[in-house]
């Protein structure tokens, strides 16, 4: 265990020496990860290139840059320059330009500092090898969203033949957290654009995995600005309500149901499943939520109340 968790280390600290994230000074470390790589960059020597003749890779799987860190970035490059050289490739759809690989947020940064050239390493890396590489430098980085993190993990496995096991060591998670994140990518569009937006955390959404409301429970989530572990209460709550309504009503439950409805002025809902079941009264605003609240306190049920943190009320306006 100690020997693979230096593995995962080394790997982490060779991809930070390749695209930059270390020390001008550190000694650099290869990173038997992208070995094509650390041969392009030995054999290639740091030259300068004018900003205008660079431009983003398609291939770059990250579409999000946290404008407070570009802003700090920018403060540091106007002062000292760019430590690190960028590493680029000749753009195959436009001679004379270059693509960049690794380093985009150097150039970006770059740009708002108004610094008009930076050194640059100039490779000769396929398609494919550009892609692997952006995303192996980008979720070791930690740099991506945990939707855009999920796709990375995708298409290393669909593209690239990697496993799951493959993919964990080369960016130094558990399999576990690459499994569960790829898992996201499950959920509806509208559910990703939340997690994309940073609206919801990976925590938030796991919940929501495989539930036929997912959105509709993610924007109650967002709404109410549950908690991971409150989302994920919800989410159970929500599925138990599901299975409990399978069951159809006899006439002695609605006659109940009817009968709970007069005595207390609102809509009563009662379900079964054969071994246990719930009973969900609704309210419109907060004057009849006051009113349940006090009815049921009278019984002594204040407590369970509280603890509940109103999951059945979140689950009846979900529902």
């Amino acid at each position: 265990m100690t020997q693979d968790l230096g593995k995962r280390k080394n790997l982490g600290r060779g991809l930070s020496a390749l695209f930059g994230e270390q020390e001008p000074d550190a000694p650099v470390a290869v990173a038997p990860a992208v070995p094509v790589v650390a041969a392009a960059v030995a054999g290639s020597p740091i030259t300068r290139l004018a900003l205008d003749l660079l431009m983003p890779s398609a291939l770059q799987p990250r579409r999000h840059f946290d404008e407070t860190a570009l802003e700090e970035l920018s403060a540091s490059i106007a002062e000292k320059g760019v430590l690190q050289p960028l590493l680029v490739r000749p753009d195959p759809n436009a001679p004379g330009r270059y693509e960049i690989i690794a380093g985009e947020r150097r150039w970006r940064a770059s740009q708002r500092a108004n610094v008009h050239e930076v050194p640059v390493h100039v490779t000769n890396l396929s398609d494919a090898e550009v892609l692997e590489v952006a995303l192996i430098e980008n979720l070791q980085r930690q740099d991506l969203t945990p939707v855009e993190e999920a796709r990375g993990y995708k298409r290393l496995v669909e593209d690239f033949g990697h496993t799951q096991e493959r993919v964990a060591e080369v960016v130094a998670k558990s399999r576990a957290h690459v499994a569960n994140s790829m898992r996201l990518l499950t959920l509806p569009v509208a559910v990703l654009n939340l997690i994309d937006s940073g609206q919801m955390s990976m925590g938030q959404a796991r919940p929501l995995i495989g539930l036929s409301d997912s959105e509709k429970l993610a924007k109650l989530i967002v709404k109410r600005g549950l908690s991971a572990r409150q989302a994920e209460r919800l989410a159970k709550g929500f599925g138990r309500k599901r299975r409990l309504t399978l069951v159809a009503k006899d006439t002695d439950t609605a006659a109940l149901e009817q009968s709970l409805e007069k005595a207390t002025g609102y809509k009563v809902n009662i379900a079964f499943d054969g071994k246990a079941g719930s009973v969900t009264v609704s309210y419109t605003n907060l004057e009849q939520l006051d009113d349940i609240v006090r009815r049921l306190s009278g019984g002594g049920r204040a407590a369970k109340l509280a603890d509940d943190d109103t999951d059945e009320t979140d689950l009846q306006q979900a529902s």
